[in-house]
């Protein structure tokens, strides 16, 4: 396969020439980025927390960009999109850490054209690609080297990417130990609006604060070692995170705090033809998408774009018009489920919540793993959270709207506000044009869409391009209703546990959860579901049943499934958790019956976290 990926490839290698000229000087290009900090943690962005004395620096000599949003809120589905150059829910690789495969001889990695078109390129040191079916390191001239440049040919340009591991999440990771030096340095942390005032939270901002600081350090290393080789006026760098973060509610999630990144372009003055503005120390105002990236990159070193990519060129001379709106998504994390998309422009943002019966702030074992999440998660359950700090901790409504300038924190929800109903049906229209041109892949749980695409030998990828597969309007259709949560649509829904399409009856199902008691009426359709082939819809029709007042009976049939053969028992055991009290005698049973504390990375399991907070 990996000869067809590379004559697919060099189709594309004449373009240099075409673009430069023959002989004509190509740029080197440095491609810095940081882990898990959105723009609250860069002073040139106005961050009071953090010191970023070096990106400072990289801003006044580059151009800052203002409006900078990752896709995907987390590493490996961002990584994952950007390396094809398409969104990684086009690919059906955006669950985190799943690994599924795509096409390869259809889908170039952008490493690869820039490769056949000559440049030498190198990653230090994560791929992260999340995807199956090719080692991530085989992209790439050089995975481990700091200062790779130095391993290419003489005279030959050069692509390097260096990631600075020093911000990453688990640098928050150290339990709170009270510390009257540490407490007295956090008095002035400033913290988001929906994080209680507690010295756990404040130590948490202060430690990943210091955490910044050091990877801003890792920056100037990077960029003296630049200098010292006299290619720092010969090379484009551009500086950005990876997505946002870190604490709960940031990373991983399509808030403000955890897509706006920062993103700084240093283009030296011999390329000064390239610059987005009129002169170094300028912001730029566009908007850019982190898909729109390894197109622009592959733009700027000459070489043809495949037709493959769904970003837009920003810089350069092949810069293309600056596209009205940013699309984000969200699935599962770890071991946690969820589906929301977002569609959002510089100032006003719509977020969709597919999932909304399951609350925002689920716990997540590595997320945990920091003194906030435990120590938020208490807050709430003793109850001295508000309106705006505990929304994290409870079931959240389909639909969300947020201007963005007058509340960068999102806890003011208006999609109810009258003033702004004719910009959430532009962005709402939006939102669906954009799902049905890329594909998403996400209308259908995560093992069910990977069962569909093995009975028929194929990838995900390939599935959802066939509508008799994957009828995805139709889809799209069934979830509004669903996420309607109209009573009037009952009889839709109790008619759609019919369909021949597995996916209509999943989103029927889902219908009736969120009708909650109002979906007594179908009691008999929920009873029958409880026997279908799906599982997924089987455990759903369960715990519709205890909405519906028929706890004993939902209780017996999710008993029959923990017990039982389930073919997906990580939904099942977030469907117990989301249920709340109906299903502690479940967690009770299976803890004492042996079932596992320990979920992925050693961390407590979700139901192991049930019983640690009931004491069992």
């Amino acid at each position: 396969m990996r000869k067809v990926v590379l004559w697919f490839i060099a189709a594309f290698t004449s373009a240099s020439t075409l673009i430069h000229g023959a002989g004509a000087e190509r740029p080197n290009i440095l491609w810095l980025t940081s882990e898990d900090n959105g723009i609250s943690w860069v002073s040139a962005y106005g961050s009071q927390n953090a010191k970023t004395p070096v990106i400072d620096q990289l801003a006044k000599e580059g151009f800052r960009y203002t409006h900078c949003f990752d896709n995907a809120a987390v590493c490996a589905p961002t990584r994952s999109s950007w390396i094809t150059g398409m969104n990684a829910v086009s690919l059906g690789t955006q669950p985190m850490r799943s690994r599924y495969e795509i096409p390869h001889d259809v889908i170039p990695y952008y490493p690869d054209i820039l490769k056949e078109a000559g440049y030498f390129v190198a990653n230090c040191t994560k791929t992260d690609f999340n995807i199956g079916g090719r080692i991530d390191a085989s992209a790439w001239d050089e995975t481990k080297a700091k200062f790779a440049w130095r391993q290419r040919k003489p005279g030959q340009p050069f692509f390097c990417i260096y990631n600075a591991t020093s911000s990453h999440e688990k640098t928050a990771h150290r339990p709170y130990v009270p510390n009257e030096a540490l407490l007295e340095g956090a008095e002035d942390i400033k913290l988001f609006a929906y994080h209680p005032d507690l010295p756990e939270v404040r130590n948490n901002y202060l430690q990943y604060a210091q955490a910044v600081g050091n990877m801003d350090a890792e920056m100037g290393t990077i960029l003296q070692e630049l200098k010292k080789d006299g290619l720092y006026d010969d090379t484009i760098i551009i500086y950005n995170s990876d997505h946002g973060g870190v604490m709960p509610r940031s990373k991983r999630f399509l808030y403000a705090s955890g897509i706006h990144c920062p993103l700084v372009i240093r283009i030296p003055e011999k390329y000064k033809h390239l610059y987005p503005a009129e002169k170094p120390g300028m912001t730029v105002d566009r908007l850019v998408s982190f898909i729109d990236m390894p197109k622009t990159w592959v733009s700027l070193a000459g070489a043809k774009i495949p037709e493959t990519f769904q970003g837009t060129v920003f810089l350069g001379e092949g810069i293309e018009a600056e596209p009205q709106y940013h699309f984000a998504f969200r699935e599962r994390a770890d071991e946690r489920k969820d589906n929301v998309r977002v569609m959002r422009g510089k100032r006003f943002a719509y977020h969709k919540n597919y999932m909304p019966y399951a609350p925002t702030g689920q716990y997540l074992g590595y997320m945990w793993k920091g003194s906030i999440g435990p120590a938020w998660e208490n807050e709430y359950r003793e109850g001295r959270t508000d309106e705006i700090t505990g929304r994290f901790f409870e079931r959240r409504v389909p639909e969300e709207f947020y201007d963005n300038v007058e509340d960068f924190d999102n806890v003011h929800n208006l999609i109810d506000a009258s003033e702004h109903q004719a910009k959430i049906a532009e962005l709402k229209q939006a939102l669906r044009k954009e799902q049905l041109r890329i594909y998403d892949s996400g209308l259908l749980p995560e093992q069910m869409r990977l069962r569909r695409a093995e009975a028929h030998q194929m990838t995900i990828y390939e599935m959802v391009r066939d509508p008799k597969l994957y009828p995805l309007e139709s889809y799209l259709d069934a979830a509004d209703s669903a996420l309607e949560q109209n009573p009037t649509n009952l009889d839709q829904f109790v008619k759609g546990l019919e369909h021949t399409d597995p996916g209509i009856r999943w989103w029927a199902i889902n219908g009736l959860l969120l009708l909650y008691a109002d979906a007594a009426p179908a009691t008999d359709a929920l009873k029958k579901a409880l026997k279908d082939e799906v599982s997924e819809i089987q455990m759903m029709a369960a715990w519709a049943l205890v909405e519906c007042g028929e706890q004993e009976l939902g209780v017996a049939a999710l008993d029959q499934l923990l017990f039982g053969d389930c073919d997906n028992v990580e939904m099942l055991h977030n469907i117990i958790d989301w249920m709340g009290e109906p299903g502690l005698p479940l967690v009770k049973k299976y803890i004492e019956n042996g079932g596992s504390r320990e979920g992925k990375y050693g961390v407590v399991s979700i139901l192991g976290h049930v019983a640690e907070l009931n004491g069992w």
